[in-house]
C-alpha cells in the first residue's frame, strides 16, 4: 500500500455497472456539483435510467466510486458509433464532499482501462470554455488530454464547446 494513500482513498472502490439504488444518490451529486443546468441533469439521469433499463444492451456503461457502501462519484463512457476504435466520456461527476481527493481522476484512468481492454484506441471528452469550468479543462490537460478542436457559440452564444482527446494504444 502506498503510504501517500489517505484513509479515504484505501476505502475507495469501483463498480462497473448500476444498481437501481445508485439512480438517486448520482442524480443527486450530478446536481450538487453546481456544473450542470437542470436540463442537463436531466439527460444524466436519462442515460442512468437507459442503462439500468436495458443493461448490457445499452450503449452507455458507468464506473461508480463507492466508499463506505454509497457512491461518491460516476463516469458514463460508452462506443462512438460508426467508428472503428473511439470512445466518447459523456459523464464524470464526483461529490462535491470528496472533490480534490484523486477520486475523478482514478474514474479516468478506469474508464482508460476499461476501453483499452474493449480494444478501444482514442477517449474523447467535451466540455465548455467558460471560466466555471476552467478545473475541468485543466483536469483533462493534466490527465493527458489534448485540445482536438473547439467548436465556436456551440452551447451558447460566447460558449464554445472545447473537445479533447487521448491516444490510448
Amino acid at each position: 500500500m502506498d503510504s501517500l494513500m489517505t484513509t479515504a482513498e484505501v476505502a475507495l472502490a469501483f463498480r462497473d455497472g448500476l444498481l437501481p439504488s445508485d439512480r438517486v444518490p448520482l442524480e443527486q451529486m450530478t446536481r450538487a456539483s453546481k456544473f450542470f443546468r437542470e436540463d442537463e441533469v436531466a439527460v444524466a439521469v436519462e442515460l442512468i435510467e437507459d442503462s439500468l433499463t436495458l443493461g448490457e444492451k445499452s450503449e452507455y456503461r458507468f464506473i461508480v466510486a463507492v466508499q463506505n457502501g454509497a457512491p461518491v462519484g460516476y463516469c458514463c463512457y460508452g462506443f462512438t458509433p460508426c467508428t472503428l476504435h473511439s470512445y466518447q466520456l459523456y459523464w464524470i461527476v464526483v461529490s462535491p464532499a470528496v472533490q480534490r481527493r484523486g477520486i475523478g481522476r482514478r474514474l479516468l484512468a478506469a474508464v482508460e482501462e476499461r476501453v483499452r481492454a474493449a480494444g478501444g484506441r482514442r477517449l474523447y471528452v467535451e466540455t465548455s470554455n467558460t471560466s466555471q469550468y476552467e478545473p475541468t479543462r485543466l483536469f483533462y490537460l493534466s490527465c493527458g488530454y489534448r485540445a482536438e478542436a473547439i467548436l465556436r457559440d456551440f452551447y451558447a452564444p460566447g460558449d464554445d464547446k472545447v473537445i479533447f482527446g487521448k491516444v490510448l494504444a
